[in-house]
């Protein structure tokens, strides 16, 4: 028996082409499942889908989705589970976040992030419910982050949403549980990604404190991220949930 085998299986991963995103899609595909790729750019969505479908030779599709709209998203979520006649795995993945300190946010800004973070999540969540309870049970993965746990002076919008995620990731799973549906966190570290290179800009110094802290003693790539969720998507973890898994190479295991 294959424990990571996700043949037949179909996975709707928001924000799915850059970054970690793209990475547990890649993870997944190559594990047999069929993807559906939702984010806002469909050029974007179009590259990432052609490149996962060539290199694994899964299904893959792509759909243009603004998480700020409920309709949309429960709309889309209803294509997907039409176009591939069904919906196994979930992974709220889209971010979204604006670095100030909290005295100058104005609320729209809050808001915003708060909607796509955490709202949008929930939202995906509800929508897949029904089609995992038809199918007899379901992974829905959220993809928080180390402010889940930690602090940071310019993160108070971005780390209510991602310990809010973690919250709800634990809440899912215990009212889910009785329909077969496990539902995770992961809490990844200081990922490489695209958007690396603008935090680094905007908080000088970060690389050195990063490393400095960091026992494995480099960043963390979104393959390290991908190989968890793999994991949690998979029957290897049928009995796992609730759970909020840190992706860190020890970060969050030092204290000095």
């Amino acid at each position: 028996m294959n424990l990571f085998d996700l043949s037949g299986k179909v996975a709707i991963v928001t924000g799915a082409n850059s970054g970690i995103g793209r990475g547990i899609a890649r993870a997944l595909a190559s594990a047999g499942a069929g993807i559906a790729i939702v984010a806002r750019s469909k050029e974007k969505n179009a590259e990432a889908a052609a490149e996962i479908r060539q290199e694994f030779g899964a299904r893959v599709e792509h759909w243009e989705l603004d998480l700020h709209d409920e309709g949309q998203i429960r709309a889309t979520i209803q294509k997907v589970r039409e176009d591939f006649g069904g919906v196994n795995i979930l992974v709220n993945n889209a971010g979204m976040n604006i670095r100030k300190q909290p005295q100058d946010y104005t609320m729209a800004e809050f808001d915003e992030v708060l909607n796509v973070n955490l709202r949008a999540a929930f939202i995906c969540s509800q929508s897949v419910y029904p089609a995992m309870k038809e199918a007899g049970g379901g992974k829905i993965i959220c993809i928080g982050s180390l402010t889940s746990i930690f602090a940071g002076a310019k993160m108070g919008a971005y780390g209510t949403s991602k310990g809010g995620l973690m919250q709800l990731g634990k809440a899912l799973a215990v009212a889910w549980a009785p329909d077969n549906i496990q539902v995770n966190v992961i809490l990844p570290g200081w990922i490489e990604t695209g958007l690396t290179p603008h935090a680094r800009r905007e908080m000088p110094g970060l690389d050195a404190r990063v490393l400095g802290r960091t026992p494995a003693g480099r960043w963390g790539q979104p393959a390290d991220v991908a190989g968890a969720a793999l994991f949690l998507a998979s029957p290897a973890s049928d009995f796992v949930t609730g759970v909020a898994l840190p992706v860190d190479g020890g970060y969050s295991a030092l204290v000095f």
